[in-house]
């Protein structure tokens, strides 16, 4: 089996990747080689949503994604969500409300659902709703329904959707 190296952006930061087989998934290579276990292995078929990140901006399950087809691009993961500093965690709103309205369970699958929800309130230069069309639950629960939660009925992950969405419509007006 021959082995490359290539260099992911992820979060901001360069990472080199180094003797790694060509046909690595990219949560396997964010997880294992890179150390960021945000992004969760359960289904490896992009069935789940537990390992979304984002490249380039879009919404992505990480389990699909050949890490090497991804150098040159951006590479957000839910480490890079808020501050992204460890030592001095600034959390994101979506993270905020998510703890809020008590969204989170066991954890497994809450950064999946963060990174979706950043996906759906971060389109359109930042517009997640406008005064005449606020976000309705069919598009919240249609953003949602490529991740799995087996602790919830999703009321309170849907909850913690229109509490954020609600803000940040609130810092606009």
């Amino acid at each position: 089996m021959s082995t490359h190296s290539y260099r992911l952006n992820v979060n901001g930061t360069e990472h080199d990747v180094a003797e790694a087989w060509i046909g690595e998934s990219l949560l396997h290579v964010l997880r294992d080689r890179l150390g960021l276990p945000g992004a969760k292995n359960a289904c490896e078929e992009g069935e789940c949503g537990s390992c979304s990140v984002q490249i380039d901006g879009t919404l992505v399950c990480s389990c699909l994604v050949l890490a090497a087809s991804a150098t040159d691009r951006q590479i957000l993961t839910i480490e890079g969500v808020g501050s992204g500093d460890p030592d001095a965690p600034d959390l994101s709103d979506v993270q905020q409300a998510f703890i809020d309205a008590g969204a989170v369970q066991c954890g497994f699958c809450t950064p999946g659902l963060i990174m979706a929800v950043h996906d759906l309130l971060d389109r359109d230069d930042g517009a997640s709703t406008t005064d005449e069309a606020p976000l309705g639950d069919l598009e919240i629960q249609e953003a949602l329904s490529g991740n799995l939660c087996r602790c919830t009925g999703y009321g309170r992950i849907l909850e913690a959707v229109e509490l954020v969405a609600g803000r940040r419509a609130g810092d606009r007006a």
